[in-house]
């Protein structure tokens, strides 16, 4: 695995924050909702001791910049087009991790040339295909329900007494960052465009290869919404984790069967 390489483009209108290492296939990785790059670190790690891993924070996150809202999911996908292009790349394998998924189904769906192969990890399609969770409305939640409700959201099991008899679960819930006013902002304009996102008629169209995973202790995006979206693509393969919505560091058998497909 080589060292990483971080370094900034300057695309769409925008600066994103980008990072590349690793050799073998081209895996764009595109994160979750709040998330950046050092918050991805453990991920990438994973997806680099096989795959030129490419990977880049969004737009309002980490060290990319903050364009003026209102934001829609197409924003998103013309965001990893933008990307794409500036490092020369025309087609490469695709995975996305919850919003990063429905991010990287719009982009898909709109630009179904640049995906070769596509990976949806613990994501929703929206619409007749089922929406994850709403986290716009966590908004309305005193902090004391918040701080009850966010790791069942995670996994449904993670009440105060599981949590305090599995300390691996236990670790999977950092403390949340301190919410500078920025920070509320790009969050809120994140969570307002998720809120619209929907592909469900528009995913009979993909012809790519796509694999699908789900946690089964998954309250954000359960797994029926994968079924829905694999019931909408010929060519999709699902499958089920120990887990909840972070399965991928629940069930040592996730990051196997997403190094098979992609060496495949």
């Amino acid at each position: 695995m080589s060292t990483p390489n971080r370094f900034t483009l300057t695309c769409n209108a925008q600066t994103f924050l980008v990072e590349r290492a690793g050799t073998g296939p081209t895996v764009l990785v595109i994160n979750g909702s709040g998330g950046t790059l050092d918050g991805l670190r453990p991920f990438l790690q994973k997806v680099q001791k096989y795959a030129d891993t490419i990977s880049f924070d969004n737009r309002g996150m980490g060290g990319s910049s903050v364009p003026e809202g209102p934001w829609e999911m197409a924003d998103y996908a013309k965001d990893v087009k933008s990307v794409l292009d500036e490092l020369g790349i025309t087609s490469c394998i695709v995975l996305g991790i919850s919003f990063g998924g429905m991010i990287a189904q719009e982009f898909a769906v709109t630009y179904p040339t640049y995906v070769s192969k596509l990976v949806l990890w613990c994501t929703s399609a929206g619409g007749s295909a089922g929406s994850s969770y709403p986290l716009h409305e966590l908004a309305k939640l005193s902090p004391e329900e918040l701080a009850s409700f966010a790791p069942r959201l995670v996994d449904m099991r993670f009440t105060p007494e599981w949590l305090a008899d599995h300390p691996s679960d236990r670790a999977l819930m950092p403390a949340p960052p301190t919410p500078t006013e920025q920070l509320v902002s790009v969050t809120a304009l994140q969570h307002d465009a998720r809120s619209r996102h929907d592909v469900a008629d528009r995913l009979g169209a993909l012809t790519m290869p796509l694999l699908l995973g789900a946690g089964v202790y998954d309250l954000m995006a359960p797994v029926v919404n994968a079924e829905a979206i694999a019931q909408r693509v010929g060519d999709a393969t699902l499958h089920t984790y120990q887990g909840g919505h972070l399965f991928f560091f629940q069930d040592p058998k996730a990051f196997g069967d997403v190094q098979a497909f992609v060496e495949a």
